[in-house]
């Protein structure tokens, strides 16, 4: 790795820890999209904030809160990492839409529109029938746009995403999914709404979760990075990246909560299977963030040039960073 290009992941939810903390140090990765909200209202994601205050406040030699791509910078010149907040789920806004200038405010970096059903904004992959971005949809992917809250798909429905692409007036991301073609995920994504989302200038980041990996936890490194190199052929390598998903260290009852939020007394997997419906084990050559350099090394075998390594390992996710995060129109304030 070029000892001056930045490393970003744009997708962890791990049962945070000063170990995990200590591995992002030690993995060299600079910045780290972390989701705070999956089914949370906002006095709950507000809850999940302190905790992110108190860890920042009491292991400020490895964390440190970002909100800007220069924050990045400054955690990579300070041995830091960057912990940018995001949401799964439209659920800390409520149902109102003066809450996205707010949770802007508050830290919040990335919103997608669904998680898995239908919201008040958009349908989402489990979805029988997408019907698309609704009417309060339309008016939110607007504000998000304005404030810098980027609009995420990762977990939306093909019509969904590929309406909140033209929609967004700005170029949208989808944090962390794979290639329909290379593993059959209900959560992956089509073609079709790879070139769409790349074609607007959004990213897209690839996930090493294993249910949405082909052959899952035996998955090779080999095998994920031609599927990163026909991506790449596909739509360029300007607006891919990683969003690996990570979840160390999360008990099993934890993929509960995320699979049936409140909007269920059943028990919903999803993905998983109803035999074995914890986390799966990651693959053997990602385990956590220590493993990223292993990443990057099979990225190189198969073609890319170490200027492409950089590109995808975290220098387009900060040029993203860099063009999305900010306020349309915002103006400097003055020096004097």
């Amino acid at each position: 790795m070029n000892k001056s290009a930045h490393r970003i992941d744009a997708l962890q939810y791990n049962n945070w820890s000063p170990k995990i903390f200590e591995q992002l140090q030690q993995g060299g990765v600079h910045a780290v999209h972390v989701t705070i909200a999956y089914h949370e209202n906002l006095r709950e994601t507000i809850l999940n904030i302190e905790q992110w205050n108190l860890w920042f406040e009491r292991y400020p030699q490895l964390i440190m809160q970002g909100r800007t791509g220069d924050d990045v910078r400054l955690a990579k010149q300070l041995g830091k990492t960057a912990v940018f907040f995001g949401f799964q789920n439209p659920s800390p806004i409520e149902d109102d839409i003066g809450l996205v200038e707010i949770v802007h405010t508050l830290g919040a970096r990335f919103m997608q529109l669904t998680y898995n059903n239908q919201s008040l904004l958009a349908s989402g992959c489990y979805e029988a029938n997408d019907s698309g971005v609704t009417r309060m949809g339309k008016q939110v992917i607007k504000e998000m746009n304005r404030v810098g809250l980027v609009v995420d798909m990762s977990h939306s429905g093909e019509r969904s995403t590929l309406e909140a692409v033209d929609l967004s007036s700005r170029p949208i991301a989808i944090t962390h999914a794979n290639p329909h073609a290379w593993a059959p995920a209900l959560r992956n994504k089509s073609d079709a709404v790879i070139k769409a989302v790349a074609g607007r200038g959004g990213m897209f980041g690839f996930s090493l979760y294993p249910h949405h990996l082909k052959d899952k936890t035996e998955c090779t490194l080999e095998s994920f990075c031609h599927m990163v190199a026909r991506t790449a052929d596909m739509v360029g390598v300007a607006h891919i990246g990683m969003g690996t998903d990570l979840c160390q260290d999360q008990p099993d009852t934890v993929v509960e909560w995320m699979r049936k939020g409140r909007y269920t007394k059943e028990t919903d997997y999803g993905e998983g299977s109803p035999s074995n419906p914890g986390f799966p084990n990651m693959p053997a050559w990602f385990q956590d963030n220590r493993d990223f350099d292993n990443v990057a090394a099979g990225l190189a075998t198969v073609g890319f040039s170490p200027q492409e390594v950089d590109a995808l390992m975290g220098e387009n996710w900060l040029t993203f960073f860099d063009n999305n995060f900010g306020q349309i129109g915002a103006q400097p304030i003055p020096t004097s």
